[in-house]
């Protein structure tokens, strides 16, 4: 059980969190000091705790909630997990963790001998207690071991920790650090730790994503994470090597991973023949054998991917295999060069977005030689491997691939578009003109001959010598006209 030091940990929380920022991520470290890791403590060598420093200040922004607790297994009289620092991320951070490690050594049961260790029980309390069930990631540093005395509970608490991990609906993401850290003390040695990380939650694994594209954990960690979950989701990644039998066609991976189809205006084609790599994202797996499927989504039209092998076999993390397959380009949801969404993307690129999802059935996986020599080495005897075996379950897997259809309307539609209005511009300023230039006139009223100068739209009166308003003089854009003329009247257009 929990002791009240935990307890204090969890009260310290919910103080903190009320001042939390709504988009800060909990980070909750839960460092080992059980018997078997007696090494990384008493070895004057050992860059065990820097390492736990530095990899905590890497992830956890301004702001973040961190929590550092040492954890072994818990009994009367000997707690676990103990709280050491729970603190919002600032400037003093560096300090406070630095500190609370300090003093930091192996646990004894409280007959004195060395503690024993329960992994997916502190884990169970990180995600219960320390998250309260929110969102957030746990980070365990361990050395992979359960018990000190191999007793005949370890493999239970093995198995807890494997069903913990794949089966565990609130660990979204799961992934493994084996790292080489050889160090020796007064009773064991070791040769390397394991650093887990546990996603909590949609917005547990949106950071942990995001720490892994920054490189936030690289700087600190340069060995690739091993993929404990998920192992049914982006599984796969196609990369474009060459298009075919369409003009005008070229396929390019943009940030994040998008693929751009930047497509020239002219283009006709009602589809590309495209060659791939086709890549295994799922380090330390090696597929041995899956059914290929694959669809795209673009312009609202929903078709098959025509693949020029259904199957795929042995594809390894880094070995990529050649996959040719013909996909239907949405040419008919594509705006005519002359539509107004043309020419507003004069000079640029009208974007259409989409997705290719390509499905893996009957998939079957194998840890790749390379990783379990890796692991033999850096933890000899060890039964904890055995967390990467793929469950039985996972037989299926898709991948959803982001695809940007561009197409380039160059500034042609712009510049005609342009001359057209300057045209009517043109039209227009030149029947302004003719509207409002004064137009000279020529009447003659009793044999005398006048000069009157009028501007389009007016309509001004004819006088007689005596004064009498005889007709009047009406000017339109065709001309001058006399209207209202009085019976008798001797007045004519022109001289």
């Amino acid at each position: 059980m929990l002791t009240y030091l935990l307890t204090r940990l969890l009260a310290a929380l919910a103080l903190l969190g009320c001042a939390w920022p709504a988009f800060a991520t909990p980070q909750v470290f839960l460092v080992q000091n059980s018997g078997w890791m007696e090494p990384f403590y008493a070895d004057p060598q050992s860059r065990f705790k820097p390492l736990v420093t530095e990899l905590a200040l890497a992830v956890a922004q301004p702001g973040d909630a961190l929590v550092l607790a040492a954890f072994n297994q818990s009994l009367p009289g000997a707690p676990s997990p103990k709280a050491l620092l729970s603190a919002k991320v600032g400037e003093g951070t560096r300090a406070q963790v630095t500190q609370a490690l300090a003093g930091l050594d192996t646990a004894r049961k409280p007959g004195g001998a060395l503690a024993d260790t329960d992994l997916g029980e502190a884990v169970n309390a990180a995600i219960a207690q320390a998250l309260g069930g929110k969102d957030g990631i746990v980070w365990l540093v361990t050395n992979n071991r359960n018990s000190p005395n191999n007793d005949q509970a370890t493999a239970r608490r093995n198995r807890e920790f494997y069903e913990l991990i794949h089966r565990g609906g609130a660990i979204r993401t799961a992934l493994a650090f084996p790292l080489r850290m050889p160090v020796e003390g007064r009773h064991y040695r070791a040769n390397g730790l394991m650093v887990y990380a546990f996603a909590i939650g949609a917005g547990g694994a949106q950071t942990l994503e995001r720490l892994l594209a920054g490189g936030s954990i690289a700087r600190i960690i340069t060995e690739p994470p091993a993929r404990l979950k998920p192992l049914d989701r982006d599984t796969v990644r196609l990369v474009p090597r060459k298009v075919e039998d369409a003009p005008g066609v070229a396929f390019s991976m943009g940030q994040g991973g998008v693929l751009r189809a930047d497509v020239a205006s002219s283009a006709v084609s009602p589809s590309a023949k495209i060659r791939w790599n086709l890549e295994n994202t799922m380090y330390p797996y090696t597929i041995l054998s899956a059914s290929l499927s694959a669809r795209s989504t673009l312009g609202g039209e929903n078709r098959p991917v025509t693949l020029a092998s259904r199957h795929v076999s042995v594809l390894a993390p880094g070995k990529p295999q050649p996959l040719a397959s013909t996909l239907q380009l949405p040419v008919a949801k594509l705006p005519s060069k002359w539509s107004m969404e043309a020419v507003k993307s004069a000079g640029s690129a009208y974007v259409l977005p989409g997705t290719i999802e390509v499905h893996l059935a009957d998939q079957k996986l194998a840890l790749s030689q390379g990783f379990r020599e890796r692991m033999a080495a850096l933890f000899p005897g060890d039964p904890l491997p055995d967390i990467f075996v793929p469950p039985a379950q996972v037989q299926a897997s898709t991948a959803m691939l982001p695809i940007e259809v561009r197409v380039h309307y160059g500034m042609a539609p712009l510049l005609a578009v342009g001359g057209g209005l300057l045209a009517l511009l043109a039209v227009a300023g030149a029947a302004a003109y003719a509207w409002m230039r004064p137009r000279r006139a020529y009447v003659t009223v009793e044999d005398e001959l006048r000069t009157m100068h009028a501007r389009t739209g007016t309509d001004q009166p004819i006088y007689d010598k005596a004064g009498n308003e005889v007709a009047r003089l009406k000017t339109t854009l065709f001309g001058h006209q006399l209207t209202d003329l009085r019976q008798g009247a001797q007045v004519r257009l022109g001289r």
